[in-house]
């Protein structure tokens, strides 16, 4: 059995996530201790619960410590992950609503299903679009188009939308199984040319006026950046109030988001801004990857086929933190390059088919 610290490095619930992924693929059994130890509530929440129940279903796990606040778990994988319909809500685990993010229970399920035999659909229910995660609209533009491209064929689909604190949002997605074929390898070292900025600005359950403010104040933080861009004013579907603007660009060969979420008290104009001044240090940087996705192409990298790499704009714990995981199930495959908050580079030696028995 494999023995991680989840209190290494960044230790957060990605530690937990990336090793429930690991030992679902490859049948290895691993027990995580420290669970997010030097947080402000430690051990498992219900979003990181809702995980680990979802990665045990998918490979039939047995599991010890899988309760909330738990600071150890013990999980051993009794089959390879198998493609299915499941349901996932994080109020399950919240004993009531809850904003956990269903885009993190959804990463630590996809690549153990995508490289299952089959088709699986899955309906994630609690938070769409809260702090400390990739939006739903991450996934959907930055996250799966890059991950296309080595092969995962997953796409995702929102019905309800869903805010801190009360959740209640809900997405659909549908994963197709790789069966025996492998992951590809990937170079992601140079972005390419800019083809297109483009942007939402959502609201829900607030006067129209809030999410026609951001969308002038991103567009004129852009342009006045040499920036065109499309950004389209949405009134979105959901149980409670919130709002938000996301921006993301495709270039020839990269894709790159930023989000900033509105909260009580937080100006229109101050939301708008703050994804627009992301975006905008981004382009004028040569990275092919902003620093959100760099650490979540390690995963899918180290299962692919081959070498890959990929340049980003800013090494972060959570870059190397995973590095760290992956690297403690095949030992010396990810080597990261760089200083932390400095542009940096990753290489990547793939394991290729390591499915379980």
């Amino acid at each position: 059995m494999i023995v991680i610290d989840g209190s290494y490095g960044e230790g957060g619930g990605q530690v937990l996530r990336t090793s429930l992924a690991l030992s679902a693929i490859t049948g290895q059994p691993v027990r995580i201790e420290h669970i997010r130890a030097g947080r402000r509530k430690p051990g498992l929440m219900p979003q990181h619960l809702t995980g680990v129940r979802a990665a045990t279903r998918v490979c039939d796990a047995q599991v010890e410590g899988a309760r909330l606040n738990s600071l150890e778990l013990a999980f051993a994988p009794r089959s390879a992950p198998r493609a299915g319909t499941y349901t996932f809500d994080v109020a399950q685990a919240a004993k009531g609503g809850s904003a956990g993010s269903v885009s993190l229970i959804f990463q630590t399920v996809l690549l153990p299903l995508a490289l299952a035999e089959g088709t699986s659909e899955l309906t994630l229910r609690g938070g769409t679009h809260v702090a400390w995660s990739p939006p739903y609209d991450y996934l959907k533009r930055v996250y799966l188009p890059t991950l296309a491209r080595m092969g995962v064929q997953a796409k995702v689909n929102i019905r309800k939308w869903g805010w801190y604190p009360i959740g209640g949002g809900e997405v659909e997605a549908t994963i197709h199984g790789l069966g025996r074929a492998s992951l590809e390898a990937m170079d992601l070292s140079r972005r390419g040319d800019l083809l297109r900025v483009r942007g939402l600005s959502v609201s829900s359950n607030l006067p129209k006026h809030i999410r026609v403010r951001q969308e002038g104040a991103a567009l004129q933080a852009l342009r006045s950046n040499g920036v065109n861009a499309r950004i389209d004013a949405i009134d979105a579907p959901s149980k409670g109030k919130g709002t938000a603007v996301f921006l993301w660009a495709d270039f020839e060969n990269a894709h790159a988001g930023f989000t900033s979420l509105g909260e009580l008290g937080k100006p229109a104009e101050q939301v708008a801004e703050e994804a627009a001044q992301e975006l905008v240090e981004f382009l004028q940087a040569h990275a092919a990857l902003d620093r959100h996705l760099a650490d979540q192409v390690v995963l899918p990298m180290a299962l692919a086929e081959g070498r890959s790499s990929f340049t980003t704009e800013a090494v972060t714990q959570h870059l190397l933190t995973n590095a760290w995981v992956v690297n403690q199930f095949f030992s010396g495959r990810v080597r990261v390059d760089g200083q932390e908050g400095e542009p940096g580079e990753c290489s990547i030696e793939g394991v290729g088919r390591v499915a379980a028995d």
